[in-house]
């Protein structure tokens, strides 16, 4: 069902009404009687509330109301609730609190609330929610001073009170939205219901959240990939730093901080992260209200020569580039600009510069061919008044239709300059990073719009050989799997070392007469995960040295860790040496399996080089995954040295990431190292962690 009636209604109610100040009810009725459409008020205690009409329940209502807004305790909020269902209301903003926010006794009303709300079919925001405010129809459901000014920003928030906040300081910035929207508890809207309505509304430009959390992962993605296509999504998520101990025994574990699944998540469908609130308005400003630019050149335009080289710095920083004038473009400026003046990106048209000289260089500067986007800069200068300024830049952006933003690097521009650039939608800063930092994310939103979005192929895998080595574990009630179950990545079509497992050292002897002329000894024990570090691994050894070193091996470990259950030991034909990569995989609970990537063996907690996709992957992400690798340049080769296979690197990387997709139960993952050679990969190690029920 959409929700063009929770959106849009012509009719809404307010259940809890109330004429009494200080109420919550009674802030909640004078914000809705401004409402332009049917407005009825619902109290059984009021036959009218300040000249209109109180009626006393649902049901006697005088027509079955798009929408309706419940402020009453949490108890007999689920009777009117259920009412509502039964005469026919299938939108609901719940704004009482008392549900899952308030301990096991509240958690059980939410779960009786998410059951009427299915057994009715009815739009629930909330419950402990802010409630929404939509200026397109003029509807304020929420308990706030002030509604919000009409904009084309639509806004989301988990948090109510950062709702609060952010209305108060929208008015004093006179930012507007189409539609502000408190999602509560989500016990039955989540953000992901909001983001299509969101994008089909041509008012809104942009669509920006605050999350604490994701309620689907899967389906954010999926709806979100289709939403950027047209509109931009920018979140803010909160709690993105990692907090408490977590239960992990793999290398990918340890290194997946909370903060990882987002940023993997929003990169494979095209959502921008914002660090903090600055950056999460700063965003939606200039997305909203600027054209997105061509490419990532920026032409520079200062008369203070700090100020420039400030710019320069952020434009390397944030990855774009200054752009290269073309010869048309300098030789006019070298014609009219005084010797000082720097005629090269950064333009410097000096501190004594007129209105008019400022105007003409930005002219040329803006409609440079080379340049896609702008950043005007000035410090205060009395030849210069700001509100001549600003004149001149918006002039400038109107004709060139190119992104450009300013830095007015001063205290105060004075109103006639706010509202020039207001009214042009030019955003303005007092650092010039800030500035530059607004046009890199046009950039970046321009790339996402370009991108092709493609679907994970379907791979020739051998899944019943997985579920079989899977189910075999599970009835063995073993959680912890190693190198003898190197089987399951063979089944996924990813080479492994020749090998296998022995339970004795006679066995491991004539083993490694079958397998090569030089051998591997591993010890195998789900309890023990560095075996190198307690000399469970010994290389090179002959297969007539294999039995002795076995059995000494053996004898070793078991005398310095008497309690560890050792399964056997592992003969792999010993590997020439090759670059030492991991693949792995963690299960993060919104967004399902991450897959890692980065360099191995001893390295992966050392260099901590790693980089995490979503699964599964397609083979354009698994690509990009293993290129954003900071030392992905070793893999190509560098300084005399021999790259690798690096298809056969991004196949592994693909094919893995269908493995944990296809196989929930693989709860960690670890094939560390992944040895990568010129010709292709070979994976020596593997560390599974399964869960104790098979899917």
């Amino acid at each position: 069902m959409g929700l063009e009636g929770l959106l849009y209604p012509k009719s809404v109610a307010l259940i809890g009404a109330s004429p009494k100040e200080g109420k919550l009810g009674n802030v909640l009725f004078k914000n809705m009687s401004t409402f332009p459409g049917r407005f009825y008020p619902v109290n059984p205690n009021y036959e009218e509330i300040e000249g209109i009409k109180c009626y006393p329940n649902v049901s006697s209502l005088p027509e079955v109301v798009d929408l309706a807004v419940v402020i009453i305790p949490a108890d007999p909020a689920l009777r009117v609730i259920e009412e509502c269902g039964r005469v026919g209301v299938r939108n609901v903003v719940v704004i009482t609190a008392g549900f899952k926010e308030a301990g096991p006794e509240g958690a059980e009303r939410e779960r009786k609330l998410v059951e009427i709300a299915k057994r009715y079919g009815i739009n629930v925001l909330g419950p402990n929610c802010f409630g929404l405010i939509s200026t397109e129809v003029g509807l304020n459901t929420t308990f706030a001073l002030k509604t919000a000014l009409p904009g084309n920003i639509a806004f989301l928030s988990q948090s109510g009170a950062f709702c609060t906040s952010v209305l108060d300081w929208a008015w004093e910035e006179k930012l507007g939205f189409s539609h502000f929207v408190s999602l509560g508890n989500k016990a039955v809207l989540n953000e992901s219901h909001f983001l299509k309505p969101f994008a089909e509304d041509p008012d809104t430009k942009v669509i920006v959240a605050y999350l604490e959390g994701i309620a689907d992962g899967e389906a954010f993605i999926r709806i979100a990939r289709e939403v950027v296509k047209t509109t931009p999504i920018v979140v803010l998520k909160a709690g993105r730093t990692e907090a408490g101990a977590r239960a992990v025994s793999s290398h990918t574990g340890t290194l997946a901080g909370s903060n990882v699944a987002y940023e993997a998540a929003f990169r494979k469908c095209g959502v921008i992260m914002a660090r903090n609130v600055e950056e999460l308005f700063d965003y939606a400003y200039v997305l909203a209200k600027q054209p997105l630019p061509k490419g990532r050149r920026v032409g520079v335009m200062t008369n203070a020569g700090g100020a420039g080289v400030m710019a320069s710095d952020a434009v390397e920083e944030y990855e774009l580039e200054l752009a290269r004038f073309s010869e048309e473009t300098m030789k006019t400026l070298r014609e009219f600009l005084p010797p000082a003046a720097n005629i090269y990106n950064p333009v410097d048209i000096l501190g004594d510069a007129h209105p008019d000289r400022y105007e003409r260089a930005l002219d040329l500067v803006i409609n440079d061919p080379n340049v896609d986007m702008v950043v005007a800069l000035t410090a205060p200068a009395p030849l210069i008044p700001f509100g001549v300024l600003s004149r001149i830049v918006a002039a400038a952006k109107e004709k060139a239709e190119k992104p450009l933003t300013v830095s007015f690097m001063a205290g105060e521009l004075g109103e006639e300059a706010e509202e020039t650039l207001r009214e042009a939608g030019i955003p303005s800063y007092f650092d010039p990073a800030r500035a530059v930092r607004a046009l890199a994310v046009l950039h970046r939103y321009a790339e996402v719009r370009k991108k092709e979005w493609k679907e994970p192929r379907r791979l020739k895998v051998d899944r019943s050989k997985v579920r079989e080595l899977l189910a075999r574990a599970h009835r063995e009630g073993r959680t912890q799997l190693g190198v003898e179950a190197m089987e399951i990545l063979s089944a996924y079509g990813i080479p492994t070392a020749p090998g296998r497992l022995a339970r004795t050292p006679k066995e491991a002897g004539e083993i490694a007469k079958a397998v090569g002329d030089e051998v591997v000894l591993k010890l195998v024990s789900p309890e023990l995960t560095h075996k190198t570090d307690v000399g469970g691994v010994t290389l090179g050894l002959r297969p007539e040295e294999v039995e002795a070193a076995a059995q000494e091996m053996l004898t070793r470990i078991a005398a310095r860790f008497p309690q560890v259950r050792i399964e056997g030991l592992l003969v792999q034909r010993q590997l020439p040496p090759g670059q030492e990569l991991i693949i792995g995989s963690v299960r993060d609970p919104q967004f399902g399996p991450l897959v890692m990537f980065g360099f191995g063996g001893i390295f992966v907690e050392i260099l901590r080089d790693v980089v995490f996709g979503v699964a599964p992957l397609s083979p354009d992400e698994a690509r990009e995954l293993v290129e954003s690798m900071r030392g992905y340049s070793l893999l190509r080769g560098a300084r005399g040295r021999k790259g690798v296979a690096v298809d056969a690197v991004v196949e592994a990387v693909e094919r893995i990431s269908h493995l944990v997709y296809d196989f929930p139960e693989i709860v960690e993952l670890d094939v560390n190292p992944l040895l990568a050679y010129p010709d292709g990969v070979v994976a020596v190690d593997l560390r599974i962690t399964v869960s104790r029920e098979v899917t």
